[in-house]
């Protein structure tokens, strides 16, 4: 699903040149459940910027289900963005004053979709996390977890081909943050592309992959040993 070759990110400013990446090369397959972690300038966050298509690399090259994107215009970029990615955030980027269905509806706005059929995905969307009971409720009443679960169902309205979840459990409670990890878990189970930025160890030990980052270069790509034990031990 993704291929990253010598991936380069070069920043300029008054004429001296920052790297964020220095040369990074891995591949994502459909399915996978990989984190990225890596500390503050480590260059995780441009990487996953770089990938989710809000932003261009300076050098090498990165190929997306089969497609070279490097060429791409922004208007291409955006179309796929927005039929291929889904995205969860640590802050749950939801409009407080409008409804749960409301939210959840904002990525299909700009959709072809007929009124009836989007009606149904929203629904679905919500009831696959669990929430279907406040679909009209406003989300301002909703607690930290209930907004991140709303956050999921509107990753999952356009049924991307792939999750980016970005520290989100980063601002719940523990038993919060172990539904929003049990939602994500079951959604790798039913075939869903995830990939997960987070800094914390038990958290990212429920993929089956993870890529370290330091310094804008890979510092280690391993598989997690035992991702079940992992998981066992973060829901106790």
């Amino acid at each position: 699903m993704i291929e990253v070759k010598n991936l380069k990110k070069d920043y300029v400013d008054e004429g001296e040149t920052t790297s964020a990446l220095r040369g990074v090369s891995f591949g994502i397959n459909k399915g996978d459940f990989v984190s990225i972690m890596g500390p503050s300038g480590s260059g995780k966050s441009t990487l996953v910027q770089i990938l989710s298509f809000l932003d261009r690399s300076t050098g090498g090259s990165y190929t997306f289900n089969g497609k070279k994107i490097d060429d791409m215009s922004d208007v291409e970029l955006a179309h796929i963005r927005n039929k291929s990615i889904g995205f969860v955030f640590q802050s749950f980027n939801l409009l407080t004053r409008l409804s749960v269905y409301e939210n959840v509806e904002i990525p299909l706005i700009y959709s072809t979709v007929a009124p009836a059929a989007r009606k149904k995905m929203i629904e679905d969307a919500v009831k696959s996390v669990g929430l279907e009971e406040k679909l009209y409720v406003e989300t301002a009443k909703l607690s930290g977890g209930q907004k991140q679960r709303i956050a999921i169902a509107r990753a999952l309205v356009n049924d991307p081909d792939i999750i980016f979840a970005d520290e989100p459990t980063g601002n719940l409670d523990s038993v919060s943050g172990a539904q929003v990890m049990s939602i994500l878990d079951g959604l790798n189970r039913a075939g869903r592309t995830i990939i997960l930025v987070t800094h914390e160890t038990n958290t990212a030990e429920f993929a089956d992959r993870i890529i370290r980052l330091r310094d804008g270069s890979i510092e280690s790509d391993e598989k997690v040993k035992n991702p079940r034990h992992s998981k066992e031990q973060f829901f106790k």
